[in-house]
């Protein structure tokens, strides 16, 4: 039984337009939001000198800690590690230096304990300037 004799059937169409002026407008805001790379550099006149002067560097006094916990301040050993004695090893290694840098060369195996004296020496005798030396591991 058929029982829409009298309509026709219509076919479904697909409209075109609006889809395309979407399209359209998400372009163009695309292309308005878009950041562009602009690569800009600093023009940078540097100055030039005509002497060459040498920058003043700042003394160091070196101190040894070994793995058995011997402290040497510039290659010589002192006769107790005490932190009174490191002090007094300081000042004389530091002469009349107002800031010289204190660079601690520890063994790997040496103990906190003597590490620690070293770095209260240079406290106490007014060196807060402390850099620890380190190698890199061998391949």
């Amino acid at each position: 039984m058929h029982f829409r004799r009298g309509r026709n059937r219509e076919e479904p169409e697909i409209n075109l337009i609006p889809l395309i002026d979407v399209l359209l407008v998400i372009i163009i805001f695309l292309m308005l939001t878009t950041t562009y790379a602009k690569f800009s550099g600093l023009e940078i006149n540097l100055p030039t000198a005509d002497a060459s002067q040498t920058p003043e560097q700042p003394q160091e006094v070196n101190v040894a800690v070994t793995a058995t916990g011997q402290v040497l301040v510039n290659k010589s050993p002192l006769a107790n590690a005490e932190v009174a004695a490191i002090a007094e090893a300081l000042r004389r290694a530091a002469g009349n230096q107002k800031d010289p840098v204190i660079v601690i060369n520890a063994d790997a195996k040496a103990t906190h304990q003597s590490v620690v004296d070293v770095m209260q020496g240079a406290q106490s005798a007014g060196y807060p300037r402390i850099s620890f030396a380190t190698q890199a591991p061998q391949k």
